[in-house]
């Protein structure tokens, strides 16, 4: 004999127990997974998966593909308008174009809704028509309790009927508890008429409490089941056939209840436990990708110049995605949100690289003509021997090559060897000419110090006579065939020498042109451009002469009668004289300019 005993009323304890068996619609739907789409093209290959099982199909799962598609959809619409205005468009007179896919979309969750309109109307239906069944088979067991004197007798034909009552399935959700108690009652109240022998009793208590035992030693051991989803959704099929088998004896009834409740509260617990931690889990991994987020959201791309600051930023970004791999899942409502955020950081990012590296391809070209122009003139520069000039304009070349931003790689190498080899080669050929320089700039300094001395010694002299003079004249003549002194010590020579040849013919009364003439000579040596000196000492003579030559004429023409004419003979012979003088003095510097370039 089998007896369902949960089919009778059930008692507050058990009720509350059945509640937290099954998940709340949040507790369900919050936590499913689904792998994210990244294109329009996998959402449709989804929803055409999806329609070839539409009725077993989650409706969540679709609308999640829907918003998933039409956000493409959108970015995918404001790309081309974006592109239409940079290309010269205006904004206002944009016209998306149509989206077949957005057709065949819509057509593929037409099918769905429509394969699952049928399928809820048939199983509202079904519903109804087994809600109809159980009410019949409620009214014949009814019928069985009101003959109690038949009770034994019509034992078989009750089975029956809760075996056709098991049979039937899904009924309306409101029905479920109303009739569900009608049947435990009509259940309970033909058992209780039963007049069976104890031992057949027994038998068919000791039975079902064997079955009900196994149950709960399933029921036991799902504790240590490692999958908790597993286990609840296995604990609710263990329910499930708790309450087909019959009744056990009755002082064991509430024992194997409290020992299948126990265990349903461990596996229940562990359940709920499961979702804690999976919802404090996401909440984590959202903190995470949010941190994530603001350190891509944060680069600084003003400060970014460089190829290796941008390198340097590109492997960050690439750590940080890296990084973003390793953790899992945020909430479901924030999953989607967070990742397109990190998304748009990314691509930013990226956009912005792409817009300064074609900048700088750009300015390569432009860079590599200003550096070939910087060779050209270092090269034409390269063979002077003006050393000093040169290298200013060298250095100032130099300055100006690391002001020119970069060129191609192939071209790199290529014109900084053009270029630091003309500088190179100049500033070796310096260094060669300068090194025996500076050694004969050193002997020429000695050289002009010890006639210093020997001026010095001349000039402590008490009596001059005309062996000072000649002593003098001497002496400023080797000083004048004397080369380069170093550049720095030319301007102290100089002075001295000039001071002291200056008081020297102070005291010895020389003429003021002897002492021109003197100074002049002092002045002249092999620093001095000959040549170019005495063509202009020529052209000054020459000029004298035609002027004295025209004074002389003018004379015979004034009269020497007139007062008048007097005082401008007068004036004119003075000239005429000044002039024969300085005529002599440039005659005698012409001289000097003779003896020094025959020495």
């Amino acid at each position: 004999m089998e007896v369902n005993e949960t089919n009778r009323p059930l008692t507050e304890d058990q009720t509350n127990v059945s509640e937290t068996l099954v998940p709340t619609v949040e507790e369900t739907t919050d936590n499913v997974k689904y792998e994210p789409k990244q294109t329009k093209e996998e959402v449709i290959l989804r929803l055409k998966e999806i329609n070839k099982n539409a009725c077993e199909a989650d409706k969540q799962e679709i609308d999640l593909l829907k918003q998933t598609f039409y956000k493409l959809h959108k970015a995918e619409q404001e790309a081309n308008k974006k592109a239409f205005i940079e290309s010269g468009g205006d904004a206002g007179s944009f016209t998306p174009s149509p989206d077949p896919m957005e057709a065949e979309m819509k057509s593929v969750l037409s099918e769905i809704k429509e394969k699952r309109n049928s399928m809820i109307a048939a199983l509202e239906k079904e519903k109804e028509e087994n809600l109809q069944k159980k009410m019949d088979i409620l009214e014949k067991m009814k019928n069985l309790t009101d003959l109690s004197e038949d009770a034994g007798k019509n034992y078989n034909e009750f089975k029956a009927l809760q075996q056709e009552w098991n049979e039937i399935k899904l009924i309306p959700a409101n029905k479920i508890n109303e009739i569900w108690k009608t049947y435990q009652l009509y259940t309970e109240k033909f058992y209780d008429m039963l007049k069976l022998n104890n031992e057949f009793r027994e038998y068919d208590f000791k039975k079902n409490l064997e079955l009900k035992t196994r149950i709960c030693e399933a029921a036991e051991k799902l504790a240590e089941e490692p999958d908790v989803i597993s286990a609840f959704h296995q604990l609710q099929k263990l329910h499930q056939e708790f309450r087909e088998i019959g009744p056990v004896a009755k002082e064991m009834r509430e024992n194997i209840w409290a020992r299948f409740k126990a265990a349903s509260t461990a596996v229940n617990k562990r359940h709920q436990q499961h979702f804690e931690d999976l919802k404090e889990q996401e909440q984590n991994n959202l903190d995470q990708k949010t941190v994530i987020c603001e350190i891509a959201e944060a680069m600084e791309y003003d400060k970014f110049t460089t190829f290796t600051d941008w390198e340097d930023k590109t492997q960050e970004i690439l750590a940080l995605q890296a990084k973003w791999k390793t953790i899992g899942y945020a909430p479901q409502k924030m999953n989607l949100k967070i990742f397109e955020r990190f998304r748009a950081a990314c691509d930013e990012f990226f956009k912005r690289k792409a817009e300064f590296f074609k900048n700088v391809k750009e300015n390569m070209s432009l860079n590599l003509e200003k550096k070939k122009e910087l060779c050209e003139k270092a090269e034409a520069l390269k063979d002077s021997t003006n050393w000093k000039e040169t290298a200013d304009i060298l250095t100032k070349l130099q300055k100006e090559w690391k002001t020119i931003g970069p060129v191609q790689k192939k071209y790199s190498d290529a014109v900084w060897k053009r270029f630091i080899g003309a500088c190179d080669y100049f500033f070796e050929q310096k260094a060669k000419a300068t090194s025996s320089q500076r050694s004969e700039e050193l002997e020429n300094l000695s050289k002009k110090e010890a006639v210093l001395k020997q001026i010095e010694e001349l000039e402590k002299t008490e009596v001059y006579d005309e062996t000072v003079g000649d002593k003098i004249k001497s002496l400023i003549s080797e000083w004048n065939s004397i080369g380069f002194v170093p550049f720095k010590d030319k301007d102290r020579l100089y002075k001295e020498f000039r001071t002291l040849v200056d008081k020297i013919f102070d005291k010895a009364n020389l003429s003021a042109a002897e002492k021109k003439l003197n100074t002049y000579k002092s002045g002249l040596s092999k620093e001095t451009n000959l040549y170019k000196e005495r063509e202009k000492l020529v052209r000054i003579y020459e000029r004298i002469k035609n002027e004295i030559k025209t004074y002389e004429n003018n004379l015979g023409f004034l009269s020497s009668s007139s007062k008048k004419g007097n005082s401008l003979v007068n004036e004119i012979s003075r000239k005429i004289e000044k002039l024969k003088n300085d005529l002599e003095l440039t005659q005698k510097k012409i001289e000097a300019i003779d003896e020094t370039m025959k020495e």
